[in-house]
């Protein structure tokens, strides 16, 4: 018989077998949870502007897409892998490519000296027929020989720009009738090789889409993304708002009847689709962004519309802002929204000076829906509900105590999805608080419970703006005041009651216009000293309202410069400003020297030797606002104004902010010719005793009684 000795039980050797089984799976599991490689991202390589001559040629491009593929092969190993990381080769007008990097490289590449920036490819959010009658363009449907659509032909043959979320071609505001030949400049295409049924014409004369940096985030995509028709609405609203066509008899529901228009309604517009279906509650990715920039710069555009943006990043580590500025070194104008993030201070995006940032403000003109009480309360809102109530009293329910047993009651005060409880909802108005989801999905989440109508009441934030909303059933939004009226009826009467008056349209409301709650405001959280919006205009100031009273908030307390900027848009005034503050790319150039470029740096995106200004200073930077964010004793500005008109005297009027002193010299400016430039020098100083530790704001106008050339003044003294 042979020996046991040293052998193990058999108990023993089961417990050894299992050990061993369990210390091979714990290194299996460590093999598998160790990573093969390091985390890879998209970044976006900044590597400037192309130089090339007049003749460039798709040759040309692919040089440059070769020249990436070496320039990336030399960090990774070969040109190969660079091949694979490179998802984006902006070869056109912008200098750079997307790709995808591991942290380690993209550190490394950022060293170089050739590179002006390295970022993330971040994501961006999307910021959101009375209007042009309110802006002086035509009266009651008349459009007066004065209007500026009539000297500038309604936009004819202007080429429109729009990064968004691309365009529904079968609209009305994109019909062609009415139109000639599509201007010879445009370079641009009608990118429909997935999608058939989308097509252009002599109106809608381009689109294109990009979505290769949404990819590098969401994953691999499906051919339903290859193409650029929006499904969502916010790119057609927009472009359509910029430029489209006539379209008669346009209304939502039978309300606001009358012809549909856009700004430059006979205006050539192009689509460039960068915003997608949102990951994370963003739409819109820098790599996309930027390459729609160099495309639309390369087709021909004469004006960019871009209603996005994010948080506010340093103006080369931006992609909006990169693309506007080669857009504007090319002629292009580029008008950006300020953000939908107000109120709260410093939520401006877009801050760069090369690009024109409008916050939003009401107009005139309302859809009026009340509510009434069952103790006769009656308070004042705005629908554009298709449906209305018999007329009787229903029962009245908040939606906190509507709550589903398995919801937050923070969920059903918002009246989100699946938080009701359709027992106590069913045949009652409900009333939903303002805030986080869609205020139409809150009446669609009212209507699934079984609601009659609903009573939407803003929250503190959002104050006096109300909005009319086309809502599936009877509804009314109200102001906070109003909302907390209703919500204590609730909470002290038995059986609460009350009833929604059906929407009618009214004009000439007035106060109007006032800031809206969403827009975001300044000051620039980048660059304070360049004021940010620079003005307002319909977004749902002048340098007052329509009762000759300063522009209020969504609350009627006094706006600030950090809400409207310079003030509300009015067109008309514009085709016969007086004068000017002229900025061209070399001031542009200054500005950046100022911010700290060297001249190395900035010889990559100007196409040609620079030297930066001395000595500089970003307060006299020659911007039409006058900001100084640190007042420490006493500063001097400078700026240069252009005459564009007759000859005259100019005369300065100051708005002293409070605590400041201000001298300007000199008091008046003779100008003989157009185009004659004038120079004038404010001296700023804090008095000690009453000097604001705040922002203070005043203003600065010249004047020679027919012109009013205005700017706001921002001072904060240390």
């Amino acid at each position: 018989m042979g020996s046991n000795r040293g052998a193990l039980p058999k108990g023993g050797a089961m417990r050894a077998s299992a050990t061993t089984l369990y210390l091979m799976s714990l290194l299996l599991s460590s093999l598998l949870l160790r990573p093969t490689s390091a985390m890879r991202s998209p970044y976006v390589v900044y590597l400037g502007a192309h130089s090339f001559g007049p003749d460039v040629s798709l040759i040309d491009y692919n040089r440059v897409t070769e020249s990436h593929y070496e320039f990336l092969g030399s960090f990774l190993g070969s040109s190969d892998k660079a091949k694979d990381a490179i998802f984006y080769s902006y070869t056109r007008h912008i200098n750079g490519f997307a790709a995808t990097l591991e942290d380690e490289e993209a550190a490394q590449i950022a060293k170089h000296p050739k590179v002006v920036s390295l970022f993330l490819n971040k994501a961006r959010k999307l910021h959101t027929t009375r209007s042009w009658d309110f802006l002086g363009l035509e009266n009651n449907g008349v459009i007066h020989a004065s209007s500026i659509w009539k000297k500038a032909r309604f936009g004819e043959n202007t080429i429109i720009g729009n990064l968004d979320t691309g365009v529904w071609p079968e609209s009305k505001s994109f019909s062609d009738e009415g139109m000639g030949p599509v201007p010879s400049k445009w370079k641009g295409i009608c990118q429909n090789d997935v999608d058939a049924a989308f097509n252009c014409n002599r109106k809608l004369i381009g689109a294109r889409y990009f979505n290769k940096g949404y990819a590098a985030v969401a994953g691999p995509l499906n051919s339903s993304f290859d193409s650029p028709r929006d499904t969502e609405g916010h790119g057609s609203h927009t472009l359509s708002t910029a430029g489209g066509n006539f379209v008669a008899g346009a209304n939502v529901f039978g309300f606001g009847n009358g012809t549909a228009k856009g700004g430059s309604p006979k205006a050539r517009v192009a689509a460039y689709k960068v915003c997608w279906p949102p990951v994370g509650g963003n739409e819109c990715f820098d790599a996309d962004i930027l390459a729609g920039f160099d495309m639309a710069i390369h087709d021909g555009v004469d004006v960019l519309s871009v209603s996005l943006g994010g948080d506010p990043a340093p103006h080369f580590n931006d992609s909006v802002s990169i693309g506007s500025f080669h857009a504007v070194k090319h002629g292009i104008v580029v008008v950006c929204s300020a953000g939908n993030s107000g109120p709260a201070d410093a939520t401006v995006s877009n801050i760069s000076p090369w690009q024109i940032t409008v916050g939003a403000s009401t107009m005139d003109r309302q859809f009026s829906s009340y509510v009434t009480l069952g103790n006769k309360m009656r308070f004042k809102g705005e629908s554009l509900s298709a449906t209305g109530l018999p007329n009787m009293l229903f029962p009245l329910i908040s939606s906190v105590d509507a709550k589903a047993a398995n919801a937050s009651a923070g969920d059903a005060q918002l009246c989100k999805a699946g938080a009701l409880d359709l027992k106590k909802v069913k045949g009652k108005i409900l009333v939903c608080l303002r805030g986080d989801n869609a205020r139409v999905d809150k009446g669609q989440q009212a209507a699934l419970a079984g609601a009659v109508g609903m009573v939407l009441a803003n929250n503190e934030v959002s104050g006096n703006e109300i909005i009319a909303d086309p809502h599936v059933l009877p509804a009314s939004h109200i102001t906070y005041t109003d909302g907390v009226a209703v919500f204590h009826y609730i909470n002290s009467t038995g059986a609460p009651m009350a009833y929604i008056t059906r929407p009618k349209s009214q004009l000439g409301t007035k106060p109007a216009p006032f800031m809206a709650a969403f827009s975001s405001k300044g000051p620039s959280t980048i660059t304070p000293e360049i004021l940010k919006p620079d003005i307002t205009a319909p977004g749902v100031t002048r340098k007052r309202d329509n009762i000759i009273e300063p522009i209020t908030n969504a609350s009627h307390y006094e706006a600030t410069p950090f809400s409207y900027g310079a003030g509300h848009v009015q067109p008309n005034r514009a085709m016969d400003p007086g004068l000017v503050y002229d900025l061209t790319v070399q001031d542009y150039l200054g500005f950046l020297c100022a911010l700290g470029y060297n001249e190395t740096q900035i010889k990559l995106f100007s196409e040609g030797s620079y030297r930066c200004p001395k000595p500089i200073s970003l307060t006299n930077f020659n911007y039409p606002s006058i900001t100084v964010p640190k007042l420490n004793g006493t500063v001097t500005v400078s700026r240069t104004v252009k005459n564009v008109g007759s000859p005259g005297t100019y005369k300065v009027r100051i708005l002293k902010p409070a605590g400041i002193s201000i001298f300007v010299k000199p008091e008046s400016l003779k100008f003989e010719k157009i185009g004659e430039e004038q120079t004038f020098k404010l001296t700023l100083k804090a008095k000690k005793a009453n000097a604001a530790k705040d922002h203070v704001f005043g203003g600065l106008t010249w004047s020679d009684g027919k012109h009013y050339v205005r700017s706001p003044i921002v001072v904060k003294a240390l």
